[in-house]
């Protein structure tokens, strides 16, 4: 599995820990997206294999250094490993993610997508996973509960046919339009896990423009009317 992290020394351990207690969790792969504190060390010292970036490059791009960093490590392996993908924040729960792998390794799916089970405060996040949820139907005529949701499971297939990776958080919209376009399954699959509640204060309302700008961008490429929509409601405000 495959743990992108950014500033999360105070929960990685955590949730390595939790990780490795999955069934057939035989490699946990943490990807150092360019910390500032001890994230890495951490990961390290609760078993992870881990890989740093010198410079934060965003979420897409820890996703496919841990991807490729996977590929490495099974070079003696017949059959690629299916990759699961878990946020840094999820602590202890992660330990609640094995259902979704189960479809993956069933067949019955080529990408799972978590919904989650535990209510966690939006304080604000709710209308970049509208301009997400929206951009997927449009584009695909599908409508997904948890557009941003970034616990998935993939098996290499589904992962390498969408290839390069959106860049930045709007790599979850991307991967469910791209894969879907292509005929791939995707499923959602409802797990207990729960991450750190977003907040109100400055930095989240950073972080969270910072999401809208980047599902936007994701979307503008792929589905045009989306993009075009943005256009009329930026040009409407004062």
């Amino acid at each position: 599995m495959i743990i992108p992290a950014k500033d999360e020394a105070d929960r990685i351990a955590a949730t390595v820990k939790a990780a490795q207690e999955l069934p057939g969790a035989g490699l946990v792969v943490v990807v150092d997206d360019g910390s500032s504190d001890g994230t890495g060390r951490a990961a390290r010292d609760a078993g992870a294999r881990v890989v740093r970036h010198s410079r934060n490059r965003g979420k897409g791009a820890a996703m496919e250094t841990g991807a490729e960093a996977v590929r490495l490590l099974d070079d003696d392996r017949d059959q690629p490993r299916h990759l699961l993908f878990l946020d840094a924040d999820l602590a202890e729960t992660a330990r609640e993610a094995a259902p979704l792998v189960e479809p993956v390794r069933a067949g019955d799916a080529d990408m799972t997508i978590a919904v989650f089970t535990t209510t966690v405060k939006l304080g604000g996040h709710g209308f970049v996973v509208r301009l997400s949820r929206e951009g997927i139907r449009r584009a695909t005529g599908w409508e997904p509960a948890a557009p941003l949701n970034g616990q998935r499971c993939l098996t290499r297939a589904a992962f390498d046919a969408a290839l390069p990776l959106a860049a930045g958080f709007g790599v979850e919209t991307a991967l469910t339009i791209d894969l879907l376009r292509q005929g791939f399954r995707v499923r959602e699959v409802e797990v207990p896990l729960a991450h750190r509640a977003t907040g109100t204060d400055w930095r989240a309302q950073l972080h969270r423009g910072r999401q809208f700008r980047d599902v936007a961008r994701a979307l503008a490429v792929r589905e045009p009317a989306v993009a075009r929509r943005l256009g009329r409601v930026r040009g409407s405000r004062p």
